[in-house]
């Protein structure tokens, strides 16, 4: 990875921060995009401290707000130009109904349409590189996931687990159209479930619900640095030059339910998407 410019996600904690001290460690330049700017400092002091590398940076990204993503964006291309692996870790859990400044339900604000805003305005700078890589943290969770385009903020029966599995069923299917999009470029996209981690996630940051159940679950749970291998292989192996649009788990490519194949699916998700963005 020496040489190599890498941006994460979601990186001042769990399988973001493991992902970037192991990235960082093996000689890459990490770029850390995190929504807080004082857990930011806190998470890049420790990486740079675990990695041994000073070649960490953070940088202020909020992926609930499209103008925080195109600011950063913006900012991202004029330092550099070239990008060779981008990691879409960041994640959230609403335990309550919230929307993003946008409007949009949370989870699917945040874990695919302000990924998908990103991946996007990042798509000149990653096909630049020798060979770019976009790496697409989802989840075994997509399975119980559907789209409700009739009721995009579910507003009407919303549970946390619907949102969270609508979210990460649109990661694969976003995965699935942008390969798809990609051919021919150089540039591949995988996506992966990296199995139950004990992270921060779900945990209300303002009132700390949710520690006392994480730190019980936490026994049964992998820690960050296991969740994030399959997300590290996928930025790193030599390889997976030219494998695309897979689902990984463990390392392997593992098969998808029918709807989470489904190409039209893909394309209607994607169309919806570009209009919620204001990219078309």
């Amino acid at each position: 990875m020496k040489g190599k410019i890498v941006l994460v996600t979601g990186a001042n904690s769990g399988m973001g921060l493991a992902t970037t001290v192991e990235l960082a460690r093996r000689g890459a330049t990490v770029i850390m995009a995190c929504r807080s700017a004082q857990r930011g400092e806190e998470a890049l002091s420790k990486a740079r401290q675990q990695s041994g590398s000073q070649d960490i940076e953070l940088m202020r990204c909020d992926l609930a707000s499209l103008d925080s993503i195109r600011s950063f964006a913006q900012e991202f291309i004029a330092k550099y130009p070239v990008l060779d692996v981008l990691i879409n870790n960041a994640g959230v859990v609403s335990t309550k109904r919230q929307l993003t400044a946008d409007g949009f339900e949370m989870d699917l604000g945040v874990n695919h349409l302000g990924h998908f805003l990103l991946t996007n305005l990042l798509l000149d700078p990653l096909k630049r590189s020798e060979q770019g890589r976009i790496v697409v943290v989802a989840s075994g969770a997509y399975k119980i996931g559907a789209l409700h385009y009739n009721n995009p903020t579910l507003s009407r029966s919303y549970n946390p687990a619907k949102a969270y599995a609508r979210s990460k069923l649109a990661n694969i299917l976003f995965t699935k159209e942008l390969a798809t999009r990609l051919k021919g470029t150089g540039v591949t996209v995988n996506c992966v479930h990296p199995g139950a981690v004990g992270t921060n996630i779900g945990v209300n940051r303002e009132t700390g619900f949710g520690q006392g159940v994480l730190k019980m679950l936490s026994l049964f749970f992998l820690t960050p640095e296991k969740g994030a291998d399959t997300a590290i292989y996928l930025a790193s192996a030599p390889e997976l030059v030219e494998v695309t649009g897979q689902y990984f788990y463990r390392r392997q490519i593992k098969s998808l339910s029918a709807r989470a194949e489904n190409m039209q699916e893909a394309r209607r998700l994607w169309e919806w998407s570009e209009e919620q963005v204001g990219m078309n």
